[in-house]
């Protein structure tokens, strides 16, 4: 008999449809730390050319190792999800599947509808699997308005919350393109009043 497959990290899909309201609160209950990508609702099935029904794609992420069936049976109980799972191979590929973050023929999803719960260290999760995320910082840096630092943080608290973590490690580069910032309109600033 072929031993079932065994693994910590487990993904699997559930459909808005038929997954209960709180969804949430059932996760939570389990004590597992999870996380759910935001509802993708504008795939194309591309042999009818019709939108797919809209759904999640979450994993679970246990301390011990758990066979296919026991995820499966908690999954179809807890959420009403398909029984189908798989082992998560590649939290990056999980990743880039949730947002459709390296797909151009797919439709992006936004980051900030990314759920997730008991424990999962979301800003983590993001800062190591996000690609380019310093270069998605920067363009926001470069093309808002704001010169200070704390200005900065603020508006990334706001806008990108999942991002503060990262922002606070990578400071002292997002400072000194600031003051740089500031010290280059303040420079333009004074030119253009001498040549007046």
């Amino acid at each position: 008999m072929k031993k079932e497959k065994r693994s910590n990290k487990w993904a699997f899909l559930i459909y808005q449809e038929s997954t209960p309201e709180d969804y949430l609160e059932i996760l939570e209950s389990i004590h597992v730390p999870f996380i759910l990508s935001p509802w993708h609702d504008k795939d194309v099935n591309h042999t009818t050319g019709e939108f797919k029904k809209s759904h999640k794609h979450g994993a679970l992420f246990f301390e011990s190792l758990k066979s296919y069936s026991q995820v499966s049976e908690l999954v179809s109980e807890k959420l009403n999800a398909p029984s189908y799972v798989e082992v998560v191979m590649s939290p990056k590929g999980m990743f880039d599947y949730f947002t459709h973050a390296e797909n151009p023929n797919k439709t992006k999803y936004n980051i900030n509808e990314i759920e997730s719960g008991c424990g999962f260290n979301l800003e983590q999760f993001l800062t190591e699997n996000s690609p380019d995320l310093l270069g998605q910082l920067y363009q926001v840096m470069r093309d808002s308005k704001v010169q200070e630092f704390a200005d900065f943080t603020d508006l990334i608290a706001e806008k990108y919350p999942h991002f503060l973590q990262f922002i606070f490690d990578k400071s002292y580069f997002f400072k000194v393109y600031l003051d740089s910032k500031r010290f280059n309109f303040h420079t333009k600033k004074q030119k253009g009043k001498s040549n007046e």
